[in-house]
This record gives structure tokens, sequence and C-alpha cells, in this order.
């Protein structure tokens, strides 16, 4: 194109207010310039880059600041930050949620009050990346007017979003009778087998879990080489994890087991029972129930299918 018509052209486009003839013009000066548009692409955990990036960006599109303008913001459980250009309020990340590392609102949002951005490494696996997440400054626990135990000031915080007139009555948990977050399950199983039962309990102060069989008053073990218990704390601050092992189990070990917890508030219990087959037993056993399941499966495929 001859340099006199596009001289022209851009004097009729800047007559019109149109921008364009520059980069018109670098396109013909240099047609074998081109930008790779990977070259912009910027690593989400380059937070280096991304500060310089998100301050030119904010320098260029952020403008000044209108608090007018700033939408009405409800509902934020984790408190106000400010948006990426610093200016209106909204609702920052809760614990848990990923989160911008720094004090950069770039692209995951900065964490709420009383939490910061973390990575932990230990909880990645092979081939994982590890991502920032939302991290609860303090995680001493403490109690609420409601006589529930937080396991953090966040918890709290999120808490008296709901209500109110929520108070802290102290810190640390509060005193209960123990709660078994997880009891154990019923089994069945054939004779030779191991057999394992899990017991998990909360409260404070830590309790102490025993097993018993039928209403009896041993504690197992007992004298049976076995059967087998083991107790550690876990898997959360105030709870005990317990098992009872029952190794080569024979049909005089079936009926019903019981988890007992206790400390000094009181006591609480739950039960499982435990079935013992002989091989045609079990044979027969896990034949009827198969065949329930498959019927069951049956059932509801050929219900799906005259619905649609």
């Amino acid at each position: 194109m001859p340099w006199v018509i596009i001289l022209h052209l851009c004097r009729i486009m800047i007559l019109l207010n149109i921008r364009g003839c520059e980069s018109f013009l670098k396109f013909d000066d240099d047609i074998d310039k081109r930008i790779n548009p990977l070259d912009e692409v910027v690593d989400p955990f380059d937070y280096d880059k991304i500060e310089d990036e998100f301050e030119d960006r904010n320098a260029s599109h952020c403008g000044d600041c209108s608090l007018d303008l700033c939408p009405v913001v409800q509902g934020c459980r984790a408190g106000l930050i400010l948006d990426r250009c610093g200016c209106c309020k909204e609702c920052g990340n809760l614990e848990g949620q990923t989160c911008d590392l720094g004090e950069i609102n770039a692209f995951y949002g900065l964490c709420g009050i009383d939490l910061q951005c973390k990575i932990d490494y230990s909880d990645v696996g092979d081939g994982e990346v590890a991502e920032p997440q939302c991290v609860c400054i303090s995680q001493d626990a403490l109690c609420g007017s409601d006589e529930r135990t937080y396991m953090n000031i966040c918890k709290f915080k999120e808490a008296t979003f709901y209500n109110a007139s929520l108070k802290i009555n102290s810190n640390g948990p509060c005193k209960t009778v123990p709660i078994i977050k997880v009891p154990p399950q019923n089994l069945v199983n054939v004779t030779g087998s191991s057999v394992v039962f899990l017991c998990e309990v909360f409260a404070f102060p830590m309790a102490l879990i025993e097993w018993k069989k039928d209403g009896k008053e041993i504690i197992l073990p007992g004298d049976d080489p076995n059967i087998s218990v083991q107790s550690r704390g876990g898997p959360l601050k105030y709870e005990l994890s317990s098992w009872l092992q029952i190794e080569k189990a024979v049909l005089a070990d079936a009926g019903t087991y019981h988890c007992v917890a206790h400390n000094q508030i009181g006591n609480i219990s739950a039960t499982a029972v435990l079935g013992v087959l002989g091989q045609e037993e079990m044979s027969v056993y896990l034949t009827e129930n198969m065949r329930e399941m498959l019927e069951y499966g049956y059932s509801e495929r050929e219900y799906d299918e005259d619905y649609y």
C-alpha cells in the first residue's frame, strides 16, 4: 500500500477521532515482528510478577476512587477487605478458601479478618501443586455463650454472623460430656478373619475410651490374646480415636460391642453388632445380599427408564 494513501487515511481517522494508525503503521512497517501471546501469560504462583502486573493494571484501569459508586456488600462472614483497586469493600475469603499471597488482591482474593494466606506443603501429594489457602491466625479453641466449642476465633466469628448475641464465655473448649463423633459400625465377617471397630470421641476434659461386650462389665481385651485395643489422640484437637481389633475371629466373638467414653463430666456409649459366620453361611449371606443389591439396582433403573 503506498505511503501517501496511508497518510491520507490516518489524517481522516484523526479527524474522526479514531485511533489505530499507530498500530497499523507498525504492522505495515515490520510485518515479521509479532507478539507471542504466551509471553503475556503470568504464572499464577509467580507472586513478584503478579504484583508488578497488578500495579500496572491498577494504575491504568482502576481510575479515580468514587465511594459513591461502590456496590453494597452483605453476607461477609470473614469481614471486609479492599477490592483490587483499593477502593471499594468486598468479602474476604473464608478459612480454607484459595487466596492470594501477600497484600495484592489479584486473582483469588485476600483472606478476611484474623486470617492469613499460607501454603501447606505437607498436604500435597506427588505431582500435585500446592495452593495457598486462608488459615486462621490463632488455632486456640474457645467456648461460646451457646456452650459450643469453636476450634478457633475465625470459626467463632463465622458463627456470630448468624447469631449476633453470641459471646465468648472462656478461652479453651467448653467442658462437656464426651460426644461420639464416629461410632463403631455393624460388621459381618467369616471365621478366621480380622475385624476392626473404630470409635472417635470429642471431649474436654479429654475422655477415656473403654470397650465392653454384651453388657458385661469386663473391659476388653481382658485375657483374650486375639483381642487388642489401641487409642491415640486425634484426628482433631480434643478428640480421641480408639480401635478394637479381633484377630482370627471365631463364632464366639459374635455379639454386641460397646464403645464407652467417660470423663469428669459424664459418660456416653455407642454399640455395634458383630456377626461371625462359617464359610458356607458366609457364601449364602453374600449371595443373598448380592441378589438384593442387584434387584434394588434393577428396580431403580427400571423406574428411571419409565420416568424419562
